[in-house]
């Protein structure tokens, strides 16, 4: 049995109930999917200051699984669209890591140029800071936001999908060829949106799973899990680790 830990950076436990429904039927026989959630930050990740917080959140987060679990993983997923810790968890983590927006990003630009929809204003700079980052800014065509969180699109479907349809329209511009759905609050929202919308939409949780289960995250330098960081007053699980 194969086991793939998912970090819900948020501290929203409806955010990882709505993940385990939408993802549990899509796993293989195979495989298991261990759901862990924040213990500290924001309750949704809308910001720069609470996209730094989620990043300490996920290596606390992975660090105290790490630490009580003796079962190698075969893969972390980082289930926010921002990817919050996803370089250092790489540079930490014995396994496979990618986060929502790189799966999404690499799903996508394999059928070309591709536009994203998400929730909230200010990820707009970040995500395209992200795209530059991970290789993707030629690809990233577009990006269109809609003015609620991903925490008020997840509690409202109806006024989710209105506003969302109306985002997938705006963001269909020529030459892109794929519409990403951004955010792990919008999980499950691709499959009535594919309905009206001209262009494959791809979901950022379901690619996020896809991703890994098919070995198409960076593999792992190493073989052991630990940190280069010699730590002064931080949490009690990152400051426990093995030092590489």
């Amino acid at each position: 049995m194969k086991k793939y830990l998912l970090i819900n950076p948020n501290t929203n436990r409806l955010t990882s109930e709505r993940l385990q429904h939408f993802l549990q039927p899509l796993l293989p026989k195979d495989v298991e999917l261990l759901i862990k959630t924040a213990s500290f930050g924001a309750s949704y990740i809308a910001c720069e200051a609470s996209y730094a917080v989620a990043s300490h959140a996920c290596l606390e987060t992975w660090s105290s699984h790490i630490l009580t679990e003796t079962t190698p993983l075969s893969g972390v997923l980082i289930a926010c669209f921002g990817d919050p810790a996803l370089f250092a968890l790489r540079e930490m983590s014995a396994a496979p890591v990618t986060g929502l927006a790189e799966a999404a990003f690499i799903q996508a630009g394999k059928m070309g140029p591709f536009a994203v929809v998400t929730g909230g204003d200010r990820w707009k700079p970040m995500i395209h800071r992200l795209a530059a980052n991970l290789g993707f800014a030629d690809q990233l065509r577009h990006i269109e936001t809609v003015a609620p969180s991903g925490a008020e699109l997840q509690a409202n479907p109806d006024m989710a999908l209105q506003c969302l349809g109306e985002a997938c329209d705006k963001a269909a511009i020529p030459g892109v060829k794929a519409i990403v759905l951004g955010g792990a609050g919008l999980a499950g929202y691709s499959q009535s949106l594919q309905k009206i919308c001209p262009l494959p939409v791809i979901d950022s949780a379901r690619a996020g799973l896809e991703v890994l289960i098919n070995n198409q995250a960076a593999a792992p330098n190493h073989s052991t899990n630990g940190t280069y960081a010699h730590w002064t007053g931080m949490t009690s699980a990152l400051s426990r680790l093995a030092k590489m």
